[in-house]
C-alpha cells in the first residue's frame, strides 16, 4: 500500500509517541532492552539451534531442525466458539499490543502494558492493497457447524458433513467499502433486513438483496372522474402488480400500510432475545421447533436465439443447451480480466471438453483447439440484453421485481420456535466458472448446477417436508435441533460444504455475535498474563515452547492469522503456524520483513521492528532450512489453541483478532474524536480509527476503478457550492457596494476563476436542458395515459430558448462583480445563504478526504466481523452522532442488541 495517501484531516495526523518509547518499532524501550524484564541476551548454549541440545524433564528428543522437511499442519478444529459465553467482565483502560501496519495512514501509537510494567509503543506496518489477509488459511468456525458423529433419527442413522470444512457466517461477513449496503443511511427507524451470506470464496464482494427493504403501501394517483373507469379496466398494469404485491406482503405481515405505524410494528416484531435470563443458550440445543420451505432453486437453462452461435475455426457451432449454456459461461466473461489469465481459460476449456465429449455440437464439430474458439457472438448478445434491462423503465423494472419476490416469497422466512425469522442465503448458487480469489489454482473451473439430490435438508420432527421447485427428491431429511443450518450440500469445485443459515439480524445470529464479542472482552482478564508467559517462553529450552511463544508473539502484536497448512490443490495462502522460512526475512539489527499471501491470495507486507529475543529466535528457526521449509515446524494451530484455551474456555487465536480490533477501536476514538468538532469532524475521526483497524488487520483493497469518477463528480460538485456562493457574494455587490471590503466577502473562491466559471456554466445549461426533455417526455407520457395528445415540440424548444436566454445573462455578467439573482431576496437573507454554503462547503471537503484518505482500505469488514459494535452505539450516543450515518440498515438490523448500551459503555 502507498505511504504517499495525503492526510487531510487534523484528527487524521499520526498521534506523537509518548516521552520514553521508541516511535520506530513500537516494541523496543528506549534503554533497548526486551520488554519484559530479564536477560535479553541468549546463554552460549542458547545459541545453539535446540535440535542440537539435549532436552530436560520430560521433553522428547527431536530431530535435527535441518533435517526436517516441510510438513502438513493438522487442521485446526479447535476454534470454535462453541461453550458457555463468558461473562462480560468491567471495562478497564487496557492496550493493545497489535502493530499497525504503515500505509494508507500512518500509523497511532499506543503504549501496551507488559509483565513487568514496561510500556512499549505500537507501530505502523506497511500493507500493500487488498482486503482481508493478515494471515490466511484458518477460516472462522462457526458453532453451527455440524460435526461427523452419526446419530440416530426416526430409526435411520444420519450423517453431518466434517467440521472442518465449515464456511461460517462470519467468515463469508464481508463488504466491500463501496457497496451500496455499506454505505450510511438517512435516519429512519431501523428496518429489519435481509442479509445474504457470501458462500463462495470466489465472490469479490458481500451483497445484500434489494427485497431487504420494506414495501410500502403506493400512493394513491389522482385521477379525474371521467378517466377512472379507463384505468380500472387496463389489463394487468405496474400500479396493479405493485398494489398486488403490497397487499400479498401485508396479508404476510410484512408490508407497513402506514408510515406513521412503521416504527410501532417493526419494534413489536423484534424478538429481544438479549433481554432472556440465558441470551447464548446452553451451547447445545439451538431451538426446539422449526419449519421452513427448503431452498429457492435457479430457473432452468434457456437456449440462446438461433441465431446466437460461437464460432470455431470461423464457423458457427451448433451446441446442445447443456454445452451451450457452458459456453456461455465464459462468453458472460469475455471482456474481464478473468478471460485472460490462462490457468482461468485452461480449467475452463478441459472441463468443457467434458461436456462436449457428453452433449457433443450437433454440427459434428470436433472442438480441440481453444484458440480457435470465437464467444465473441455470445458475449454480443448478452450486451444487447444488459442494454434492453438497462432502457425499462422504473414501472416495468418494478413489475418485474415485483413478479420476482412473490415467486421467491415463500423461501425468505422461517418458523423458529414459532417465531417468524428471516432466512439469509435461500437462493441456491446457479451454475458458474470458480473465479476463486488471487491466484486459486482451480479457478475458471465449472461449478455444476446443484440439484435436490445433492440437498441435505434440516427441519423439526412432526412438520411437513418441504418439497423443491424442481423435480426430484432431497438427498435426506434431518432433525438436528443442535445446529442451525437449515440447508447443505457439498460444491464440486473445492469440495466445501455450503449452508443455508438464518439471515444476519435473526435471533440466533445476534447471539451468535453478541457471545463472540464477550469472549473478546473476557479476553481483557487474562491478556497480561498470557503475554507474560510466551515472554518468558521466548526463552525456553525446549524448541516448541520457544516456536509456540514465537507464534502467539506474532498473532498478538501483528493480528496475524493462526493459519493451516494447504493442500497441492488449494491456493498457497498461509497464516502465522504456516509461515515457510521464504516469508520472513531478517534485517539487522531487529527487522523482519513479512511477505506471504494470505486468506483470499491476499498479500501481506509488513516490515516491523520487533523484540531483540524474537529477532533471535526467528534467526535459529532457520538455520539449515530451505526457502520452502516450514518456520514453525513443531506448532500448528490446533496445538496453539489447545494452548490458549487453557488459560481461557473458548480461547483462540481469533479471539486476539476480535480482541486487539476492538481495544485499539476503542483507544482510537477516545484519542481522536474532537468534543467540540462537527458532525462531519467526529465521522471523519471515527473512519480514523477503522481505518487504523482495518490496516491493522489487513483490510486492504486495491483502490475502485471508478475512485477517480467518483472524485471528480465531487470535485464538480464543490466547485457548484462555490459559484453559487459567488453569485451570492456579487448579488451582495450589487444592493450595496460596501460589501466589497467587509473581510469575508471581498475574496473570490478558491479555483474558481474564468476558465472555470464558463466550463461550469456550460456543465449547468447542459443539465438544465436535459432535465427540461426529460420533463417534457414525462409530461407526455402522463398525458397519453390519461388519454390527452402529446404537447408539441414548440413547447419543448420555448424551453430551450428560456434556458439560452439565461445562461446569456450569466456570461454578460462574468467579470463584472454583479449578478442579479432569480428573485429577490433580503439583505439578511443572502447573507445567511452565504454563512449556511460555507459550512456546507467545509462539510464537503472534510467528506473527500476521508474517501480519499479510505480509497485503499476496506472498512466494512472490521465494521461487521472485528469491531464491537456496542462500541460504536455508545460512541455515537456519547457524541451526539446519528448511528444511521455509519451503520447501514443491515447492521443496524444485526445489531439490534447493541443498540442498548448507555454512553459510558466502554469495551
Amino acid at each position: 500500500m502507498s505511504r504517499d495517501v495525503p492526510m487531510y484531516s487534523d484528527d487524521d495526523q499520526p498521534l506523537t509517541a509518548r516521552p520514553g518509547h521508541s516511535g520506530q518499532n513500537g516494541h523496543v524501550a528506549q534503554n533497548g532492552n526486551s520488554w519484559v524484564g530479564g536477560e535479553s541476551s541468549l546463554s552460549q548454549d542458547e545459541e545453539i539451534p535446540l535440535s542440537q541440545v539435549s532436552c530436560t524433564n520430560s521433553e522428547p528428543v527431536t530431530p535435527d531442525v535441518r533435517a526436517l522437511k516441510r510438513k502438513k499442519a493438522v487442521a485446526d478444529d479447535s476454534s470454535s466458539d462453541e461453550g458457555i459465553p463468558l461473562a462480560s467482565s468491567p471495562a478497564k483502560s487496557i492496550a493493545s499490543a497489535a502493530t499497525h501496519m504503515n500505509g494508507a495512514c500512518a500509523a497511532t501509537p499506543t503504549p501496551t502494558p507488559v509483565a513487568n510494567g514496561k510500556k512499549k509503543i505500537v507501530n505502523g506496518v506497511k500493507a500493500e492493497p487488498a482486503s482481508d489477509a493478515a494471515g490466511g488459511g484458518d477460516d472462522d468456525d462457526d458453532d453451527d457447524a455440524p460435526i461427523t458423529k452419526k446419530k440416530r433419527v426416526n430409526g435411520h442413522a444420519k450423517s453431518k458433513p466434517p467440521r472442518k470444512k465449515v464456511k461460517t457466517e462470519d467468515n463469508d461477513q464481508r463488504l466491500c467499502d463501496d457497496s451500496e449496503d455499506d454505505k450510511p443511511i438517512v435516519k429512519k427507524a431501523p428496518a429489519k433486513g435481509k442479509r445474504k451470506l457470501k458462500e463462495e470464496s470466489d465472490a469479490d464482494e458481500e451483497s445484500f438483496a434489494d427485497d431487504d427493504k420494506p414495501l410500502k403501501k403506493p400512493r394513491a394517483k389522482k385521477a379525474a372522474p371521467n378517466k377512472r373507469a379507463k384505468k380500472e379496466e387496463s389489463s394487468v398494469t405496474v400500479s396493479k402488480a405493485k398494489r398486488k404485491a403490497v397487499k400479498a406482503e401485508a396479508e404476510d405481515g410484512e408490508a407497513t400500510p402506514k408510515k406513521g405505524k412503521k416504527k410501532k410494528e417493526e419494534e413489536d416484531e423484534v424478538f429481544r432475545w438479549w433481554e432472556q435470563e440465558d441470551p447464548n443458550g446452553d451451547g447445545t440445543q439451538k431451538w426446539q421447533t422449526l419449519e421452513h420451505n427448503g431452498v429457492y432453486f435457479p430457473p432452468p437453462y434457456e437456449s440462446l436465439p438461433s441465431h446466437v452461435k460461437m464460432k470455431y475455426a470461423g464457423k458457427p457451432v451448433d451446441l446442445p443447451p447443456d454445452s451451450e449454456e457452458v459456453a456461455g459461461f465464459y462468453a458472460a466473461l469475455l471482456e474481464t480480466d478473468h478471460a485472460k489469465d490462462n490457468t482461468f481459460n485452461k480449467n475452463f476449456f478441459d472441463d468443457w471438453l467434458k461436456v462436449l465429449r457428453k452433449y457433443p455440437p450437433r454440427t459434428n464439430t470436433k472442438i480441440t483447439d481453444f484458440s480457435l474458439c470465437n464467444f465473441r457472438p455470445m458475449w454480443e448478445y448478452f450486451e444487447e440484453e444488459k442494454a434492453k434491462k438497462k432502457a425499462l423503465s422504473s414501472a416495468e423494472r418494478k413489475e418485474l421485481k415485483a413478479a420476482k419476490d412473490a415467486v421467491e416469497a415463500p423461501y425468505t422466512h422461517c418458523v423458529l420456535d414459532g417465531r417468524k425469522e428471516k432466512v439469509g442465503n435461500f437462493r441456491v448458487e446457479p451454475p458458474g466458472l470458480f473465479r476463486g480469489r488471487g491466484d486459486h489454482p482451480k479457478k475458471g473451473a465449472l461449478k455444476y448446477r446443484v440439484r435436490p439430490e445433492d440437498i441435505t435438508i434440516n427441519i423439526g420432527e412432526g412438520v411437513p417436508t418441504p418439497k423443491p421447485n424442481m423435480p426430484g427428491k432431497w438427498k435426506d431429511v434431518i432433525h438436528d435441533n443442535t445446529v442451525t443450518w437449515l440447508a447443505n450440500w457439498t460444491e464440486n469445485v473445492n469440495g466445501n460444504y455450503k449452508y443455508v443459515f438464518l439471515a444476519a439480524g435473526s435471533s440466533i445470529k445476534g447471539q451468535s455475535d453478541m457471545s463472540k464479542f464477550e469472549k473478546a472482552r473476557e479476553l481483557k482478564k487474562h491478556v497480561d498474563r498470557i503475554r507474560q508467559d510466551y515472554t518468558t517462553d521466548l526463552r525456553n529450552r525446549a524448541m516448541l515452547d520457544r516456536q509456540r511463544a514465537t507464534a502467539m508473539y506474532f498473532i498478538d502484536r501483528l493480528a496475524l492469522r493462526a493459519g493451516n497448512e494447504k493442500g497441492d490443490d488449494e491456493a498457497d495462502t498461509v497464516g502465522c503456524c504456516s509461515l515457510r522460512c521464504e516469508h520472513v526475512t531478517l534485517q539487522p539489527p531487529n527487522q523482519l520483513v513479512f511477505d506471504f499471501l494470505g486468506k483470499d491470495s491476499i498479500r501481506y507486507y509488513n516490515q516491523v521492528g520487533v523484540d531483540e529475543q524474537v529477532y533471535k529466535n526467528i534467526r535459529i528457526f532457520k538455520e539449515g532450512k530451505e526457502d520452502d521449509d516450514q518456520l514453525f515446524d513443531r506448532v500448528h494451530t490446533s496445538l496453539l489453541n489447545k494452548h490458549l484455551a487453557s488459560y481461557m474456555k473458548g480461547l483462540t487465536a481469533k479471539v486476539f483478532r476480535t480482541y486487539n480490533a476492538s481495544i485499539t477501536f476503542q483507544q482510537q476514538l477516545d484519542q481522536g474524536t474532537p468534543e467540540k468538532g462537527t458532525v462531519q469532524e467526529k465521522l471523519n475521526a471515527y473512519n480514523h480509527a477503522n481505518r487504523m483497524v482495518a490496516i491493522l488487520c489487513n483490510h486492504q483493497r486495491a483502490v475502485p476503478k471508478t475512485h477517480e469518477q467518483s472524485m471528480g463528480k465531487m470535485r464538480e460538485k464543490l466547485r457548484g457550492f462555490k459559484y453559487e456562493r459567488m453569485k451570492l457574494r456579487h448579488a451582495l455587490f450589487t444592493i450595496d457596494s460596501k460589501f466589497k471590503k467587509k473581510k469575508e466577502y471581498r475574496d473570490d473562491e478558491s479555483d474558481l476563476d474564468d476558465d472555470a466559471i464558463a466550463e461550469h456554466e456550460e456543465q449547468m445549461k447542459a443539465k438544465e436542458r436535459e432535465k427540461a426533455e426529460k420533463k417534457f417526455q414525462k409530461d407526455n407520457e402522463k398525458l397519453a395515459d390519461d388519454g390527452k395528445d402529446p404537447q408539441e415540440e414548440s413547447v419543448l424548444k420555448a424551453k430551450f430558448d428560456e434556458i439560452e436566454a439565461e445562461f446569456k445573462r450569466l456570461k454578460k455578467e462574468r467579470g463584472t462583480n454583479k449578478a442579479e439573482l432569480k428573485r429577490d431576496r433580503p439583505v439578511e437573507k443572502i447573507e445567511e445563504a452565504i454563512e449556511k454554503l460555507d459550512e456546507k462547503i467545509k462539510t464537503f471537503k472534510l467528506q473527500m478526504e476521508d474517501r480519499e484518505a479510505g480509497k485503499e482500505v476496506a472498512l466494512g469488514t472490521s465494521k461487521i466481523n472485528y469491531l464491537d459494535p456496542r462500541i460504536t452505539a455508545a460512541w455515537c450516543k456519547s457524541h451526539d452522532v446519528p448511528i444511521e450515518r455509519i451503520f447501514s440498515k443491515t447492521l443496524l438490523t444485526k445489531f439490534p442488541w447493541a443498540m442498548e448500551v448507555d454512553s459510558e459503555w466502554k469495551f
